[in-house]
């Protein structure tokens, strides 16, 4: 199994490499087939993994001896477990999807070479980031995922917004990455080890004040990986990126490893219950918050962004409860219906010349059928509504809430319910169906390449049947995880489930019938309700007027009064005297006979001199 295990983790960065190669010269389709393919192979063995595993095995290597200085000794290690295998299959599923799909979709792009590349490497961090059998070796892969996102995010250079969108996903994980880094130096100052299996078997000898600031920190680091506020608006700007970028970023890599980090330190979290709720308290005000304004974006990708955003936050829910499994399902299924979505949303932007206002499409459905059918598939799954995925895994998340007394968690939730499932619609019906504005502002929709359509249909497939493996997923997972006990009542979990459907449904109903009578009024955007929501709660003006505009009057201030007058100054001041001296100096080394022996004879008098009058103190 072992050979298995290198296989998954190394064929993605393999293709990246040798794909790196051919970076700068021009497109060659068999590089997107070759990656693609590579993907795919990791993809098999990873599921040769999940059945190996699934028999109660566990696949542990050490591939050599990493790190080791004093104490500390780190190995270069990997477990394929119950919640790694979960997690690679699902990521090199999703990948080979969005690798097949980037043939067609940046077909006509001129760095259609360095693009693969950069995917492969994209996903041969997150197999590093979930394969480690240590935190070390997980923050490697999540430097890793963070480096490859900016390049990806970034990958239109010239293009300006595209550069500013990276490099603020990649400063503001910086920022949690220090948080993260806090907790790992707290681990092993008090541990004295990094290794899974130790620190989970010595975390209750702490002292629970310690185990309370490891767990704040650890929760730092996710909440920038997986855009948690106030560290979130990064991730609607991402969509600067490629859309199979923005597919591999929301549904399988980047996001969901913050929500990996939880679930894989439950040992931790289990002795902190508090810590959790606070988790869960954050994840069910970012699931209002971001439905909220998915309700008003005319944006076709951000509204899908923000539907990730609030979906991370069912999953911290879950997760802060102690229902990790229920979390890891929730990644899961999210994954299948989410990449689906991005992915249509990619066919529809090509279709319209890449333009992403939904107030400029309608009718759509006629032109793109397949891509329609698709995309509602998976806005259904993301609704919950049965029997789709969606509805399986979110309604879970609902009832650990309610089950543990958090009634105002489970209202939050019910309320993100119905509006997830009106903005889905929204979406969907402004796209495709209803008046089609298209025709008038001159756009020629077409459907995508079938090769794409056919790559899609897995993801839809899942995003169909992936609910009702929930209880194989459960006693699979739960080998390793905490069970999480229900104790409801069996009626009262079914009035729950039926009301939480019933908002979906109404939801769905209330997009429905507005949109297909022309939607709301444009009075409403004079509403400050529309206006708080459509500037994102103002949010990002106030970073930029409380934070960015400060910092850089006060970095001007210091490089014009500082660096300017006293660094450089003082540093051409030594400069100038050094010069000068040597300008002075230059003269003794005339040439001139008769000068240099006067020069010799002045030194000799000097040292006679120091010999005379100098008396060394005993």
């Amino acid at each position: 199994m072992e050979t298995y295990l290198y296989i998954a983790l190394f064929a993605p960065i393999v293709g990246s490499l040798i794909t790196a190669l051919f970076a700068q010269m021009p497109k060659k389709i068999c590089v997107g087939i070759f990656t693609s393919t590579l993907i795919f192979i990791s993809f098999i063995s990873s599921m040769i993994l999940l059945n190996y595993v699934d028999e109660d095995q566990i696949v542990h290597v050490k591939l050599m001896d990493w790190i080791s200085a004093g104490n500390l000794s780190i190995p270069f290690g990997f477990v394929v477990d119950q919640v790694s295998v979960i997690m690679m299959v699902t990521v090199t599923l999703v990948s080979t999807v969005v690798h097949i799909y980037s043939i067609g979709y940046m077909d006509h792009d001129e760095s259609f070479n360095r693009f693969f590349s950069w995917l492969s490497a994209f996903v041969f961090s997150m197999m590093i980031l979930v394969m480690s059998d240590n935190f070390v070796g997980l923050f490697i892969g999540w430097e890793g995922v963070g480096l490859c996102s900016w390049g990806l995010i970034g990958f239109w250079y010239k293009k300006h917004s595209a550069s500013w969108a990276a490099n603020e996903a990649f400063i503001m994980n910086r920022i949690a990455d220090l948080g993260m880094l806090m907790g790992l130096f707290l681990i092993y100052w008090n541990i004295g080890s990094l290794q899974y299996d130790i620190v989970f078997a010595q975390i209750v000898n702490l002292d629970i004040n310690v185990v309370t600031w490891i767990g704040i920190f650890l929760f730092i680091g996710a909440m920038g990986k997986s855009a948690q506020f106030p560290l979130h608006t990064w991730l609607a700007d991402a969509m600067e990126g490629p859309t199979p970028v923005s597919a591999l970023i929301h549904a399988a890599t980047m996001v969901t490893a913050g929500v990996y980090l939880i679930v894989r330190a439950g040992e931790i979290y289990t002795l902190i219950p508090d810590v959790g709720l606070f988790i869960a308290s954050l994840g069910a005000f970012v699931a209002v918050f971001a439905a909220s304004m998915a309700l008003v974006n005319r944006d076709l990708k951000r509204i899908i962004a923000y539907s990730t955003l609030s979906q991370l936050g069912y999953m911290f829910v879950a997760a802060g409860l102690g229902a990790y499994w229920i979390a890891l399902f929730h990644l899961m299924t999210h994954a299948f219906f989410k990449s689906l979505l991005f992915l249509g949303a990619g066919n529809v932007m090509h279709a319209m010349d890449d333009e992403l206002d939904i107030k400029k499409m309608g009718g759509l459905y006629s032109a793109m059928k397949p891509t329609a059918i698709l995309m509602s598939i998976a806005s259904v799954a993301l609704a919950g509504i049965y029997p789709l995925a969606g509805f399986f895994s979110k309604d879970k998340i609902l009832e650990v809430a309610f089950n543990n007394g958090s009634y105002f968690l489970w209202f939050a939730l019910f309320i993100g319910a119905g509006m997830t499932a009106f903005y889905s619609f929204r979406l969907v019906m402004l796209v495709f169906f209803g008046e089609k504005v298209h025709k008038k502002l001159g756009f020629n929709p077409h459907e995508a390449k079938p090769f794409v359509i056919y790559a899609l249909t897995p993801l839809a497939l899942l995003a169909i049947v992936a609910g009702f493996f929930e209880q194989s997923f459960h006693e699979f997972t739960t080998q390793l995880l905490v069970n999480y006990e229900f104790t409801l009542d069996h009626s009262i979990a079914l009035i729950l489930i039926f009301a939480t459907s019933a908002v979906a449904i109404s939801g769905i109903a209330f997009a429905v019938y507005k949109y297909k009578r022309g939607g709301f009024s444009e009075k409403i955007e004079e509403w400050g309700v529309y206006k708080l929501l459509i500037n994102q709660y103002y949010i990002p003006k106030l970073y930029k007027d409380g934070i960015m505009k400060p910092f850089t009057s006060f970095s001007k201030f210091l490089w014009l009064n500082i660096d300017n007058m006293i660094v450089d100054k003082t540093v051409d001041m030594i400069a100038g005297a050094i010069y000068g001296t040597g300008e002075k100096a230059r003269k003794m080394q005339s040439g001139n006979l008769s000068s240099m022996l006067r020069w010799m004879v002045a030194g000799i008098i000097i040292l006679l001199a120091l010999a005379i009058f100098y008396r060394p103190m005993v």
